[in-house]
């Protein structure tokens, strides 16, 4: 018998894997299966690819070529021992590139959290090509950048992460910030269309800023994907079921 959470085609076992090995516990905090869960999404979408990567086409205005494999809840360690190490919601590996996937919903239309960053960036060189992120890092650290709907502080360490395995594995790094715009909750109640646009505007801002590191930052609305998959055959069927799912996204 199929598991209901997941979409038709999506293999269970597997994505059950590797939600209960993240460190979210977003299954035994019930928080899967929460009507504005961004996991449930991300982990529905890119689970149906973990057994038929060849069918996922590369994403939209992304630089990564065809996939080769697909991975759920991927940890990706910096390169230093005793911290808290960066699990993207997935990842995509092609000949050429690691591709990270940050996947967001609702939570920009959230309260921010404050940023933090561990003693383990401070003093390492990471390289001339990591200097856009580094700046950044050190602006949002000293007040200098502040983001009131981008988790500018979680991409930064994202992309150092992605830099470290993406060296390790010899291959280019991209980190793809796959984001919703949602016209109203699960609940029904409205968005703010102020917050859309100031999360829309500060994706913009991040993307000039850090524009020329080696980690090509890939930012790509959830409605542009499943767009592109409705017209990609083996695909199509996939994609009409995320949108019977989860409704627009």
């Amino acid at each position: 018998m199929s598991d209901p959470t997941f979409l038709p085609g999506v293999p269970a076992d597997a994505v059950l894997t590797a939600l209960r090995r993240a460190p979210g516990r977003e299954m035994a905090a019930g928080k899967f299966d929460g009507p504005d869960s961004s996991a449930a999404l991300a982990a529905n979408a890119f689970g149906w690819f973990l057994t038929r990567a060849a069918d996922l086409p590369p994403l939209p205005s992304v630089p990564m070529g065809q996939p080769e494999q697909v991975e759920l809840e991927f940890e990706m360690p910096f390169p230093w021992r005793g911290d808290r190490h960066p699990w993207l919601d997935a990842a995509i590996t092609t000949a050429t590139t690691l591709v990270g996937i940050e996947s967001k919903r609702f939570e920009p239309f959230r309260p921010q959290k404050s940023v933090q960053f561990s003693d383990g960036f401070n003093g390492r060189d990471w390289g001339p090509g990591m200097v856009p992120f580094n700046a950044m890092r050190a602006a949002l650290t000293s007040g200098a950048e502040v983001f009131q709907a981008l988790n500018a502080a979680q991409l930064v360490k994202h992309a150092f992460a992605l830099r470290t395995q993406g060296l390790k594995r010899a291959r280019g790094a991209v980190l793809v910030y796959l984001y919703s715009e949602p016209k109203v909750w699960a609940s029904g109640k409205a968005v703010d269309p102020a917050r859309i646009a100031v999360h829309r505007k500060e994706i913009g801002r991040f993307a000039k800023a850090v524009h020329g590191a080696d980690v090509t930052f890939a930012p790509v609305r959830w409605s542009d994907l499943v767009a592109q998959w409705s017209r990609h055959a083996p695909v199509a069927d996939h994609a009409a079921a995320l949108l019977a799912r989860f409704g627009p996204l």
